[in-house]
């Protein structure tokens, strides 16, 4: 269940943070271990390097020629939006781990604040840019977004296309930007991680969980990809303010 939900929810602009606190919250499961967040994150990294791996190779080897192209500039650019969550993340995330991560109440309140947000810069944005036109500074605003979404509820996927719709992408190119900044963070968070992971920890829930939250994920970027090519953002902004409804009744009921 939670290798789907972060297959689901890693790349769809809804929270993968939030629906792994949400769902354990609904069913009163008790939360899981640091070294099941490393396997769920594994998948996810897996499923964006094997839809991107093309891409990857191409921008890898323009980063570090001599020559100029649109692709080197890509490639730097997607380092430049890294920093500001990957600082951010080192520095404060225990900190969320402690203190926000069972704020019920505030996870429902950033899910639909920033649905509201999601459909507002879909519906006012030019959509006329894809990613090779952004700038040094547009890309390092959207790494800022980006870095809000340490707050479950956010999410990495929509405040990150959320940024680029303001600045006039379109949904695709904004989704494809968001996607290849989410590798050099997924990788980050786990290597970060892995310190904490032994041997015994690799175990069938473990593997389960990497494995599910890896073929859930690229179907997930797949389909995101296709359905935006004709159709908005509106559906996961209503879904989101949805889900911070249930959840706002679950809590009072439990209340």
């Amino acid at each position: 269940m939670l290798g789907l939900v972060q297959g689901v929810g890693e790349f769809l602009p809804v929270s993968s943070s939030a629906h792994l606190i949400i769902v354990p919250y609904i069913f009163g499961w008790a939360r899981h271990s640091d070294e099941f967040d490393i396997a769920l994150h594994l998948g996810s990294l897996i499923a964006i390097a094997v839809y991107f791996w093309p891409e990857i190779i191409r921008l890898l080897k323009a980063g570090f020629s001599r020559a100029q192209s649109k692709d080197k500039r890509l490639f730097w650019y997607v380092i430049i939006a890294t920093v500001p969550a990957g600082l951010i993340g080192y520095l404060f995330e225990d900190y969320v781990d402690e203190k926000l991560r069972s704020a019920i109440l505030l996870i429902a309140i950033a899910l639909a604040v920033m649905g509201i947000v999601l459909v507002w810069a879909d519906k006012i944005s030019a959509k006329k840019r894809d990613e090779y036109t952004l700038s040094w500074l547009e890309s390092l605003v959207i790494g800022c977004s980006q870095a809000i979404a340490l707050l479950p509820g956010v999410s990495r996927s929509g405040s990150t296309m959320t940024a680029g719709l303001f600045f006039g992408l379109n949904r695709e190119a904004a989704a494809k930007f968001s996607f290849l900044m989410s590798i050099p963070i997924i990788l980050g968070a786990g290597l970060l991680k892995l310190r904490h992971l032994h041997a015994t920890d690799i175990n069938g829930p473990f593997l389960v969980g990497v494995v599910v939250a890896a073929i859930v994920g690229y179907f997930s970027i797949r389909w995101l990809l296709n359905y935006l090519k004709k159709s908005s953002f509106s559906v996961f902004a209503w879904y989101r303010i949805g889900l911070a409804a249930l959840v706002l009744i679950v809590y009072i009921f439990r209340r």
